[in-house]
């Protein structure tokens, strides 16, 4: 699959709004187009996270999975160590997006809700996806 691919990290409970709405703004920061999204990569820890199914899903597009071994093999221009520590990578957002190769246009931004901390990061890439699972 061609197109862009979006990276995302999440904490456990992460609303599907949080995850959709993070997506949805740096797609339009960029000049981006929603309908240019071909799938959602993370983890394979929180490819069922009900927040990232949900934002997929408004999407209409598909969660792809990684191992965070394959995910702490990408290099990556922000890596992090609260990734690292929670599921054994230090970047889910960047990594799963550049998963597949491509060029980076969007790097890591955090969710920013209002009056609590960020439970969701994202980036873009423009490529493919390859191998994963769902």
């Amino acid at each position: 699959m061609s197109g862009l691919v979006v990276g995302v990290g999440a904490s456990k409970g992460v609303p599907a709004e949080e995850v959709a709405g993070l997506v949805r703004d740096a797609l339009r920061d960029a000049g981006l187009s929603p309908a240019s999204v071909t799938a959602l990569a993370t983890v394979d820890t929180k490819a069922a996270e009900p927040g990232v199914v949900g934002a997929a899903a408004r999407l209409g597009v598909p969660v792809v999975a990684y191992s965070a071994d394959e995910l702490a093999g990408v290099a990556v221009p922000n890596p992090s160590a609260a990734p690292l520590a929670a599921v054994g990578t230090p970047s889910v957002a960047e990594a799963a997006a550049l998963c597949g190769g491509g060029e980076l246009l969007v790097p890591k931004r955090k969710s920013a809700p209002e009056g609590r901390a960020s439970m969701a990061t994202c980036a873009v890439v423009r490529g493919s996806v390859r191998g994963g699972s769902a």
